[in-house]
């Protein structure tokens, strides 16, 4: 099975927020997200995915979504390209 790491960014106004996760189904993810039924921190938002991370491997998977949501410098940079 495949398994994406995903960054997404806010589209709604006057915010400027990000949330990262990992999913099998990206599309179905994100629409999650933006029918207030995805994880708590991004209800009531509108979202856009602005980067994406293949994995053959749920742990290997796992492992880069811990990493990535701790490692601010990094999204930071994604965000900024």
């Amino acid at each position: 099975m495949v398994y994406f790491v995903y960054l997404i960014k806010s589209i709604s106004p006057h915010t400027n927020k990000t949330y990262v996760g990992y999913t099998n189904n990206l599309k179905r993810r994100l629409k999650f997200h933006n029918s207030n039924k995805g994880a708590k921190s991004t209800r009531g938002l509108k979202w856009k995915i602005i980067y994406k991370k293949k994995f053959l491997d749920k742990s290997k998977a796992m492992s880069y979504e811990y990493f990535l949501k701790n490692n601010r410098s990094l999204r930071k940079r994604i965000i900024s390209n």
